[in-house]
């Protein structure tokens, strides 16, 4: 019994622990915007990505994981386009 509410709790725990990757995705934001510049991206696509960066971390932080990781690969598709 002990074993099996062990395996349980190991799958519950490592699934949660790594369902999301929003804070992966706004990192790498992050990181691009460093270079946006210099890329040849806009003053307005590099406002908009900071925008769309913080409403991204923002949804993170209300627990709309979802929301926040559709918010964020819009601000990659921006900076990476």
């Amino acid at each position: 019994m002990k074993k099996i509410i062990a395996s349980i709790a190991f799958v519950l725990y490592t699934t949660s622990a790594f369902s999301y990757s929003c804070p992966m995705l706004w990192g790498e934001v992050d990181e691009l915007l460093k270079t946006a510049k210099d890329s040849g991206k806009t003053a307005a696509q590099i406002k908009e990505v900071q925008t769309l960066r913080d409403e991204g971390k923002k949804a993170h932080d209300e627990g709309n994981h979802e929301m926040s990781e559709i918010i964020l690969n819009k601000a990659l598709a921006i900076l990476k386009g």
